[in-house]
């Protein structure tokens, strides 16, 4: 058992990292855990503090360390969950505990509070009056004008009495010294939501929300505290069920965390949840700022709100009686964190949930690969709702193959089927969303006369262009590469290159073509400040503009009853990137796109652009055939090794040392291959080192190592076994390494 405890006795500053070691006697070995709070000795005094983490090895002189003294009993902390929290992260995801704690605890340096300072009267009014004549007899006249004042008002606002009346502040305390007045502080929060009008709100779920409610509510009735995916069609109304299980969980004192996976969105949810649930309700986001964000964790922490809103950060809120924890689009990949620790907001919400007794909702109309594959497992229970809420028909979609576009002359990013629909509903007062597919563009080459695109022969990936001169096209997976090809291997064509139309090359080629429409465009320049989410979607659902063109943020879980046609632009960009997901998220992308025409009582139709029209997430994509879909996808998982059948880990190590990068990961792969003959683990394969996708960033060089495994336990082992290599071989210590599992994007 481990030996010694790291503990922190201070969370509240910037003091994190600053932890005391601590000898563990043996009578606490077997209780002491992470985040359980202790009693310690701390020079002549006897304090609390927080586990952080075990050892069994001293890093100081064990002579020098105290004893821990005892655990604290019958003590509840949401800093003892959220460390113990923080300790799991670090043990499935890699990182220091450090890294972890700043992650779970979040406002970890204290913003000055905002107080509404009120003064009045400490004494009786004959008694005021006496000091008042005191004061005139003393030609006091500041207290003079103060004393008059409060009799005449009773209180006065501390802006008031400094600024209308001019008495200074030492003039107002030495009053209160002498107990003649009274100062009453009253902490003000800050908003972020601001004064808005609550509407009324009107309870109506049809029959599927309602027997997806009643399932939830049965288990929890039960005790049984589980895993729910909503697998809801576009438009079925999960946000209904969400509120409806929230508001059970608040009528039982406890309290809801829902995540939504883009800033865009939570304006929208924000006021839904609003109208039902008040000022109970609040939110987070990357744009707050930090005083706004200190003062919604310190409400969490007070019990003074209910629920949180917002996306991966909203997860670690201090409340002490969690209940439930919704992941609405739970498929989309900002829930994956890009920094260390590099944690999955799915997994890490179903861990908290499992600490705190709660259950945990995953909601979207296109599921992971990875939570279906778990609900076929028995480890998730599936919840369905094949119905759009107000019976409203899913909209009618075409496929539209740009290679034939380009046979018959037209070389416009608007294809003609595309141009005609757009045409008739600017006629008929009808608004249009424009989509172009630019996640993930990674510099793939394909053939605009016959749609192939150049692979890997031994990945079944697309081969990613590198900007190194050459222009190599290169595997992320394996290292193989390739010279880029000059004409087409399959047909010849010379029009054989990547694509790299933006948004304000669409908006510019919308303006020619459709002079008349209003346009607004939506992307990462036009909402930069604060309220340009809410302005722009706010401009385009009040019928202020006829055309809204985006990226991937536009078709999150909006809903425009006046939207009736959604186009697809390049659909192609996220099917061919390096990436083993790229058809999931192109089928993902199509289907949320689609989703967004027709919610009202119009009819919707989509049209979608492609150079492989026949591939299988288009196909399913078209038809909104999820389960279709899923066993196509699932069998190449199977197929090729890939996650949620395997697991992988991918090891990022950087240097500026090109040759100390070189030699350092070369040792590292050759020590786990090692240690995996050692140990006699079979199953595992190990690549590497690679170039990483961008070789070299800011003149850092940058390789990977991957590692697949069926069993996501097997990575953990092996990821220790590189930490505790990487802590002791002399040619690592320059290298930055970084643990990535199952990672959600390209390389």
């Amino acid at each position: 058992m481990a030996r010694y405890a790291r503990i922190i006795v201070d969370i509240s500053q910037e003091k994190l990292d600053k932890t005391f070691e601590y000898r563990v006697p043996e009578r606490l070995e077997e209780a002491l855990a992470v985040g359980m709070q202790v009693y310690v000795p701390f020079g002549s005094r006897r304090i609390r503090g927080y586990v952080v983490e075990l050892a069994d090895e001293a890093e100081y002189e064990e002579e020098k360390l105290k004893d821990v003294l005892s655990i604290v009993k019958d003590s509840v902390s949401i800093e003892s969950q959220l460390i113990a929290l923080a300790g799991w992260m670090r043990k499935n995801y890699g990182g220091t505990m450090n890294h972890a704690l700043k992650t779970v605890l979040p406002v970890r340096e204290k913003k000055r509070q905002r107080e509404r300072r009120r003064v009045g009267l400490a004494v009786g009014a004959a008694e005021a009056k006496e000091y008042l004549a005191d004061c005139v007899r003393r030609h006091a006249v500041a207290r003079e004008r103060l004393l008059s004042a409060l009799l005449r008002e009773g209180e006065l606002d501390w802006e008031v009495i400094t600024g209308k009346l001019n008495v200074s502040g030492p003039v107002i305390r030495a009053l209160e010294e002498q107990g003649i007045v009274r100062i009453k502080r009253e902490i003000q929060y800050r908003d972020p939501i601001g004064a808005r009008g609550q509407r009324a709100f009107v309870r109506t779920l049809n029959e599927e929300q309602q027997r997806a409610v009643d399932a939830v509510l049965a288990d929890d009735a039960a005790g049984r505290r589980a895993t729910y995916l909503l697998w809801g069609v576009t438009g079925s109304g999960k946000t209904e069920v969400y509120m409806e299980l929230i508001a059970h969980v608040i009528a039982q004192g406890r309290q809801a965390i829902v995540l939504i996976p883009e800033i865009a969105l939570t304006y929208q949810t924000m006021m839904r949840f609003y109208d039902r649930f008040g000022a109970r309700v609040s939110i987070l986001n990357s744009r707050m700022s930090a005083g706004e964000r200190y003062d919604q964790f310190v409400r969490a922490k007070n019990g003074e709100i209910d629920i949180m809103i917002g996306p991966r950060s909203a997860l670690f809120t201090p409340f002490l009686h969690l209940g439930l924890i919704i992941v609405d689009e739970e498929h989309e990949t900002s829930y994956k964190s890009e920094n260390v620790p590099r944690y999955h907001a799915r997994e890490t919400a179903i861990e908290r949930a499992r600490m705190a007794g709660a259950s945990v909702v995953l909601g979207s109309a296109t599921p992971s690969v990875d939570s279906f594959y778990r609900v076929e497992r028995g480890e998730y229970r599936l919840l369905r709702l094949e119905k759009r809420a107000k019976e409203a028909p899913l909209p009618v979609c075409e496929v539209v193959d740009l290679r034939e576009e380009l046979r018959q002359g037209n070389r416009s990013i608007l294809s003609r089927a595309l141009t005609e629909r757009m045409e008739d509903r600017l006629a008929k007062g009808q608004q249009t969303m424009l989509f172009l597919n630019r996640r993930g563009v990674a510099g793939f080459v394909s053939c605009r006369a016959c749609g192939h695109v150049i692979k890997c022969p031994h990945c079944d990936v697309s081969l990613s262009q590198h900007g190194d001169g050459r222009g190599w096209l290169v595997c992320h997976y394996c290292g193989y590469r390739e010279a880029p090809p000059a004409v087409c291997p399959s047909c010849g064509s010379r029009y054989i290159s990547g694509f790299r139309a933006g948004t304000e090359k669409i908006e510019s080629v919308v303006r020619q073509r459709f002079p008349q429409a209003r346009v607004l465009r939506m992307d990462l320049d036009t909402t930069r400040s604060r309220e340009s989410y809410e302005r722009i979607l706010s401009g385009f659902a009040n019928r202020e503009a006829d055309i809204l063109i985006g990226t991937q943020m536009i078709v999150k879980g909006h809903d425009f009853p006046y939207v009736t046609l959604v186009g697809v632009l390049a659909a192609d960009l996220s099917l061919h990137i390096s990436d083993y997901r790229a058809a999931e998220r192109t089928f993902q992308l199509l289907t949320q796109a689609a989703g967004r025409a027709g919610r009202g009582e119009l009819l919707g139709e989509v049209v979608i652009q492609t150079y492989d029209p026949g591939h299988y997430s288009i196909v399913a994509a078209q038809a909104q055939d999820y389960e279709r879909f899923y066993r196509q996808e699932i069998a190449y998982r199977k197929l090729m090794s890939y996650p949620p059948v395997w697991n992988m880990l991918v090891l990022l190590c950087a240097s500026r040392h090109q040759e100390r990068l070189e030699e350092g990961a070369a040792r590292i792969a050759d020590h786990l291959a090692g240690w995996l003959a050692q140990k006699s683990v079979e199953g595992v394969s190990l690549v590497g080192p690679a170039d990483a996708a961008v070789a070299r960033v800011k003149d850092v060089y940058r390789k990977v190592i991957y590692v697949k495994a069926r069993e996501y336990g097997t990575l953990v082992d092996i990821k220790d076994a590189a930490e505790r290599y990487i802590r002791d071989e002399r040619t690592c210590r320059e290298l930055t390494i970084q643990f990535d599992f199952n990672p959600t994007g390209g390389f």
